[in-house]
This record gives C-alpha cells, structure tokens and sequence, in this order.
C-alpha cells in the first residue's frame, strides 16, 4: 500500500531553505480496498488559519511527524538520550503499562457491538495501530480533531491515537445539542470529526455538516451503510476498522524500511503542547475553550495515587462522560496502576455494581444520591418491623461514627479559636464513651444490615465524589454504614483536580488537603487581599495542572489567571486552621467549600446567601425531585421546585389530607413542600418565600442541565422568568 506524503509548512528541526513558491494540493492514493478517493485540489484551496497552514505539503519527499518520545521514541534520531524514556506525553503511559501488566485485562466493553475485552498489551498495539491510521489519512501535528462520542473503549483509543499524533483532539458528548456541538467545531478550527456512530452522524448531517469545513468522517462504532445523509458521499467517511487497519499495514511497512529509505522527520511531543481542547460546561453563558497541556494531565497522573491507592487486579467502573475532565484524568490514573475498567451507564448501573463488585467508584454526587435512594427505597418497601429496625441501626451508626470522628479529631467545626484544654478532654472523653457504647450496635448493623448493602453495591475500597457539592446527609450516611466515599474538587481548567479526602483522613465537610505541588490561598472578594485560615472568601489555585489558557480568547485567560500564576476559580471556600487539640486536631490545612461566587445572592439588607447550602438541606426531602433557590426581589428568597409527586401523594393520603381516591390540588402540594422546606432547613438564618412548582424536569435534552449533570441557573431562571415574577406579586 501506498502511503500519501504529507507536511506542514514549518519543518522543525530541518536546516533547509525551502522554495518561496508554495503549492498545496491533496492526493490521496487509493489502495487495494478502494479506500482512498484520488482527490487534487489547486493552490487556491490552500486553507490559513492564523499563523497556520491547514493544508498538507509535500516538500524534498521529507514528512515532518510528531510522536510520543517513549512510546515510539525508536524513530527519534536521539532515542538513546535518557530523557526520552520518560513521560512527556499522555500516550507514553502505554508503553510503561504493557511493558509491567501485558495480559492482564485492561478493558471490559460488554454493552457495545461487538463486545470488547483488551490487554494492556492489546491495548498499546490499538493504539498505536489508530495513532498511524489518522496519519495515513493525512493528520498533521498540531491540527484539531473533533472527537464526540460517549463512553466506550474505541473513545479511549481514539483519544489516544489522536494525541499521539501530536494532533489536538477537541471532545465532546452525543448529548449536547446540535448547535452546541456546532459551536464547539467551528470555534477550536476543527479539521476533522470522529464520531460516536451512524446514528448520531446522522443527527448532525443537516443542521451540522452542511455549515463545517469536514476533511473526513472516522465512525468509532457501526457501519457506514447506516448513514442515510446526502452528504455521505461527498466527503471521505471511515470505520473504526479502516483505520486501525491502515495504522498496522502502514506500521509493518516503517518497521521494514526502518531506517533506510525514510522519509519521515520526526519530532518529540513537548509536555508544553496543548493536548486537548475541553470546552466548559457553559452553565453560565457559551461554553469556552480550555487548553489543556500535557504537562497538566500528566500531574494528575502522577499524584493521583495518593487519593486512590489502586493495586494491579483492582477494578473500576466507568459511567461518566469520558470527556469530562473527572473521568478522563482518573482514566489516565488506573491505568498506569494494572487495573481493569468496566464500561456502564447509569441505566446499567444498579445491576453492574452487583455483577462486577468494583473496588472502586468514580463519580458524581447525583450517582451517590441515586444510590442511596435507593437504599431507602429498599429500607421503607421492608416490613414495619424491618424497617423499623434498619431505621434505628442506622440512627445508632450514625452517633456512633460522629463521636468517632470527635475522638479521632477529624471533626470538622466553625470555630476558628483554640478551646481550653479542661473543654477538650471532658469533650474528648463524652465522645469516647458514647463510641464504646454504641460500637456493639453498630457492629451488629454492620452483620444484619449493611453487609447486605455492601454485597449489591460492591465498592469496597472507596467512591470518590467530585464534579459538583456532596450532600452532607449523603457523605454521613454512607460514612455510617462502612462505604467510604472520598470528595474532591476540581475544575476543567485544573485539569481538573485540585483538593481531595485521602483514605488515611477522610474528614466529612472538607475537600481535603491540595494536591501535591499545588497551592491554594483565600483571597478577599472585594480587596483580592490574602486572608488568613478560617476567612472566607474566593478560592485561587496555582500548580502544574492549569490550564495554558483559553482559546482564542487572551481576556478570558488574564482574568482567570493572573501574571504570577494563580487561578480564581470563583468558588468561595476556607481553611481550616491548625489546631493542636480538639475536634479538629487533625483537620488542619483542609479546604471547605461554601458555594460559588456567581450563584450568591444579595439581599436588600446586605446578606449574603450561598443557594447550594439551602438547595443541598431541601434535597434531603424525598418529596423534593429538584430545586433551585432564587432571589427576584433581593428582599425574600424563593424557589422553584420539582416535586417527586408520587412521595408527595403518598404523604398526603398517609396524613388523610386526600382520599385514596382524589387528586391533590396544588394549594396542598405547596402547603406540603413549604412544611419541607421549613423542616429541612431550620439549622439557617434565612427562610424561603415562595415557591413556584413546575413539572418539567430539569434534564439535558430540555437544555437546563449540562453533560455532566449540574442545573443551568440562568437557563432556570429565563425558562420561568414570568411565572416567578407573578409569584413575587
């Protein structure tokens, strides 16, 4: 096979002086398979963007090519310098993982067709074998690739085929909408667009593709004899088997000619070249570009293991968006560990918990929340006397494991001033006490309860929370009944983890301690002063994972990050300061998140209030589906609400305020959230007014909640502008 010869315009590392005279054409040679469509094009289709040349040009018949140093540092002209066996890029981690676990399973895919389980030693030849495919179709280094797809192994290796190219890959999910998407293309310069499968093409095909510079189409899944767009045949489409096929044939024929008769230039990734493009979530306008190097990812890499101390043989499931920051970091984490992932979705999940038992969850709070109403779900179907019992377990465990923590001194509290040595002790020994007494109980929950809980949900060594706030109820309960659940914090921009719980001092409230190499200082919100622990105010994070800035867009970066480094990352927060006796002895240095800086509200009397503490209480309620606390006036607050209707009239034929036969009006149903309300936020200073119901769910496809599962406020707020100012009349 014939492979086409293609360049950019810059040639690094070629002392040559090349001829002023520059003509870019594109001709592909078609292979035996009929592959390959001979396309020219003149020179007036030469395509710039910026400072960049889109076409390819063939110079002299020398190629330059980007590669990973480690992974393919053979073809570098100085693959004997030490260095070059060291990570600088993402796709280097493969080379270190097939070399230390080989056939141990990495990949488990059972829900895609066909279904799909690799090696790692499988793994790093799929990789490399897509790496060489994309450039036998003519990817060049530096150029963006769409990559829009949802979980799956074949996202994986096109992630990381892409990024071995040293090509830019620019990802998103199937569920964001067509403009969105649209957006997200035209805005990062994308060249070319891997996709989920036919179906999903031929969503976009219309609103979509008719508007997008389209080189070529790679399908990571199904056939191209399911795409019914007119566009099919206008422009080259590939299966995920084309090109991997291409890679290996390609592959065999430089391993044979290598090193005589080359034509390639070769050149090492730099850990300071963007990776990918991952643009933000857009909860609070259009979404932006965050570039992320590999420098930054590699950090998570390497001090991740701190938080999830994973052994080869441990297994993980995988439900997250693969293109979320979260999931993508941590992926890039186990792997360099020897374990096996397990692809699910949330649909799957209940189930897949039971089947494969996984030593480890990573999530988002929604997925925590779901699990554990569904817990109480099981609890409340049981027999009075059941119920009755697992109820009372639960309350004994729940005191049991709070003096625990006050003993232990990983309590976490608002007071900032040191207690006199008598009021600890005395405190110390109460905690003390009432942990001995109830340890026996709770020991006997552990045997007749939870043991039964632990074995349908699996996670036995821990669930790691990040991605949005984890309900306090949530962190406590799951903390009661012996399932370890660490938060973390984090942002797109950080690549995305900043803080988390350690194993060793998961203190409940907190994000835990900063990553290693990481800094993180609270800074006024009017002055910008530092303040010092137990201040709140707005959080600024400095360290090797952020961000090299957004793109195209300098204004938004130098406001984000400021000359010296720092990033604000517009949560407000505190530290915890350093006690040497107490409760909180052992807390110190641990950061505390209060809600974000855009979401507080300001009321007429100068208050502020942060909305995520109140909505995180009222969500406790099992008659509340979703909540958003509002401020129309700046004099009350109120709220809209979807209510979990079926709970609400279940609690009010159980209180006879309906027959078992009648409707519940609406009147009674706000009458009933109101007392809700009240009942689950009496620990604050501030009351919630009125309440606006609506039935719609706030979902993805309805556009009020990202991709990855936060409310859209503002998008909220507009949908029901009128009705909340009706309700404030």
């Amino acid at each position: 096979m014939a492979v086409s010869l293609r360049s950019t315009v810059a040639l690094c590392g070629l002392d040559r002086r090349w001829s002023s005279e520059l003509y870019c054409f594109r001709q592909e040679v078609k292979d035996d398979k009929g592959l390959f469509p001979r396309r020219r094009r003149s020179p007036r289709g030469c395509r710039f963007r910026g400072h960049r040349v889109a076409c390819h040009l063939e110079l002299e018949g020398l190629v330059r090519r980007k590669c990973c140093p480690y992974l393919e540092g053979s073809f570098l002209s100085s693959s004997n310098d030490p260095s070059l066996h060291e990570w600088s890029a993402i796709p280097d981690i493969w080379k270190s993982s097939a070399e230390k676990y080989g056939d141990r399973v990495a990949l488990v895919d059972p829900y895609h067709e066909p279904p799909t389980e690799l090696t790692y030693k499988q793994l790093e030849q799929e990789i490399l074998n897509f790496s060489e495919g994309l450039r036998v179709v003519g990817v060049a280094p530096d150029e963006k690739l769409a990559l829009f797809a949802d979980n799956s192994c074949r996202w994986l290796i096109a992630d990381q085929g892409i990024m071995a190219t040293g090509a830019i890959n620019v990802v998103r999910g199937t569920r964001s909408s067509n403009e969105e998407l649209f957006h997200i293309y035209d805005h990062s310069e994308s060249d070319a667009l891997v996709v989920d499968n036919p179906q999903f093409f031929n969503r976009l095909a219309e609103s979509f593709i008719t508007r997008a510079h389209i080189r070529f189409v790679v399908l990571l899944w199904g056939e191209k004899s399911h795409l019914k767009s007119k566009f099919v045949d206008e422009m080259p489409i590939y299966e995920y088997k084309d090109i991997v096929e291409l890679g290996q044939q390609s592959r065999h024929a430089l391993l044979h000619s290598w090193p005589t008769g080359q034509k390639y230039v070769y050149e090492a990734i730099n850990p300071e070249d963007v990776a990918t493009l991952m643009y933000t979530s857009g909860t609070s306008g259009i979404p932006k570009g965050v570039m992320l190097t590999h420098q930054n990812l590699l950090h998570q890499i390497k001090n991740l293991w701190d938080i999830v101390p994973a052994e080869a043989g441990d297994r993980f499931l995988s439900m997250l968006p693969t293109w979320h920051a979260y999931e993508r970091a941590a992926e890039y984490f186990i792997f360099t560990y020897g374990i096996e992932q397990v692809y699910t979705n949330i649909k799957r999940l209940k189930d897949d918990l039971k089947l494969y038992q996984p030593q480890y969850l990573i999530s988002v709070p929604l997925v925590y929340e779901t699990l554990y109403s569904s817990i109480q779900k099981q609890i409340s179907s049981s027999s009075h006397a059941r119920k009755f019992v697992a109820l009372m377990l639960i309350k004994v465990s729940l005191l049991y494991m709070e003096a625990k923590r006050i003993y232990e001194g990983g309590f976490l509290t608002k007071e900032h001033i040191q207690e006199s040595l008598i009021i600890v002790v005395k405190d110390w020994l109460w905690a003390r006490i009432v942990a001995v007494l109830l340890w026996p109980l709770h020991t006997l929950a552990m045997k007749l309860v939870y043991s039964k809980i632990h074995s349908a949900i699996g996670i036995s060594k821990a669930g790691i929370s990040g991605g949005a706030s984890l309900p306090s109820h949530i962190d406590r309960f799951f903390e009661a009944i012996g399932v370890k659940v660490q938060n973390g914090y984090g942002l797109t921009e950080t690549s995305p983890v900043v803080a988390a719980r350690r194993p060793s001092c998961n203190v409940l409230g907190t994000i835990g301690h900063p990553l290693k190499y990481t800094e993180i200082k609270i800074v006024d919100m009017k002055t910008g002063e530092v303040l010092p622990d137990g201040l709140k105010g707005i959080v600024k994070v400095k360290g090797p994972q952020v961000m090299k800035g957004y793109y195209k867009n300098p204004s938004a970066t130098s406001e984000a990050v400021d000359e010296e480094g720092w990033f604000n990352t517009g949560d407000i927060g505190w530290i915890i300061p350093m006690h040497s006796m107490g409760r909180s002895r052992n807390c110190g240095g641990m950061i505390v998140l209060e809600g974000r800086s855009k979401d507080t509200i300001v009321l007429s009397t100068g208050e502020n209030v942060e909305p995520t503490e109140l909505e995180a209480a009222a969500m406790r309620s099992s008659l509340i589906q979703q909540i958003v606390v509002i401020g129309q006036d700046q004099r009350r607050l109120g709220t809209i609400i979807v209510p979990n209707k079926d709970e609400v009239l279940a609690v009010a034929r159980r209180q006879s305020i309906v027959n078992d036969d009648s409707e519940l009006s609406e009147n009674k149903m706000m009458s009933l959230l109101y007392d809700e309300l009240k009942t689950w936020t009496v620990g604050f200073s501030f009351r919630i007014g009125p309440i606006l119901i609506v039935d719609e769910p706030f979902t993805i496809d309805n556009g009020l909640m990202t991709p990855t599962m936060k409310i859209k406020r503002n998008e909220v707020a507009d949908r029901y502008r009128e009705q909340i100012k009706q309700l404030y009349k």
